[in-house]
């Protein structure tokens, strides 16, 4: 959805330069993948997906809450590619900068709100706070997977500010309220619904498309848009009107259930650098009824060669 105004992810620029590089040491095998022993492979299927987002939320918590180094070693390769352009690649890398982060911040919180997982990706969304009693970061971190470790990454940040429209960044407002992913045969479906209306929407800006895919009842957690349908088509049409020349390029789409994820490349301009963002929303009943976002200008300088995307 329309980009506003975004802020650098406090998390790493505070701490990236500090991460060393050193010789990466041998890592120890991991635990065999929950249900590599089942006979299905809809069960072998979900339980490979349940593991991925179980090491994902466990390697987020234990590197950026405890500064454990061994979480990386046990589920991170070791050639992990990072696409932050504040850190350098490699496994070594991320566990200095956990150890660098929970040092100066002991009381760091990696709120994590919501985790999707389809194929080798795997996508959470968290609340990042770095000292208690502020609002923090909206993060979308984005992982792939191989061999049963952690390959690569992809993240969006942005500072949580004040509220437009009365939703936070990261509650589920419409029925029902949980932050779990719907039911897997659902998966296809939405993620067919979704990157069409996409496609129409944001790519194609076709107004129009509000009416055919998005539900009456439409909850906006994009804290510069006012809530509901007719918020989303005031404020995408101004953007719109504002920025003719818009390209957007959708990168990668993971989805779950009802949620569906949305990573892409907005250049407001030709010639721009622009944003990366990701835009989550939820389908219920054939419509999309919620949405959250993350943005993050693309910097002119990077730690690595990989680019954001």
């Amino acid at each position: 959805m329309p980009p506003t105004t975004p802020a650098r992810r406090t998390l790493v620029a505070a701490f990236a330069a500090a991460a060393l590089a050193v010789p990466v040491a041998a890592t120890p095998a991991i635990a065999a993948t929950p249900g590599a022993a089942a006979h299905h492979a809809g069960y072998d299927d979900q339980a490979r997906l349940a593991y991925q987002k179980y090491v994902a939320a466990r390697v987020l918590k234990g590197v950026f809450e405890q500064g454990d180094t061994e979480v990386v070693d046990r589920y991170v390769r070791p050639d992990y590619i990072q696409h932050n352009p504040l850190a350098p690649d490699g496994a070594e890398t991320l566990k200095n900068l956990g150890k660098a982060v929970h040092q100066q911040f002991p009381d760091a919180e990696y709120g994590i709100k919501r985790v999707i997982s389809e194929g080798d990706l795997v996508l959470v969304h968290s609340n990042v706070v770095l000292t208690p009693g502020t609002r923090g970061q909206a993060v979308f971190d984005i992982f792939r997977f191989q061999g049963g470790k952690i390959a690569e990454h992809w993240d969006v940040g942005q500072d949580v500010p004040e509220s437009a429209n009365g939703n936070d960044m990261f509650s589920t407002v419409s029925w029902p309220q949980t932050e779990e992913p719907g039911a897997p045969w659902l998966t296809a479906r939405n993620e067919r619904l979704v990157t069409q209306a996409f496609d129409q929407l944001i790519v194609r800006k076709d107004l129009s498309a509000i009416d055919r895919y998005w539900g009456s009842e439409y909850h906006q957690h994009n804290p510069n848009i006012a809530d509901g349908v007719e918020g989303a088509k005031s404020g995408l049409g101004a953007y719109f009107k504002a920025f003719p020349q818009l390209k957007v390029t959708p990168k990668r789409v993971i989805a779950e259930g009802d949620l569906v994820a949305v990573h892409s490349h907005y250049v407001n301009a030709p010639g721009e650098r622009g944003q990366a963002v990701v835009d989550l929303f939820r389908v219920r009943g054939g419509k999309i009824v919620e949405h959250w976002d993350v943005l993050q200008g693309v910097p002119a300088t990077s730690a690595n060669d990989n680019g954001m995307f």
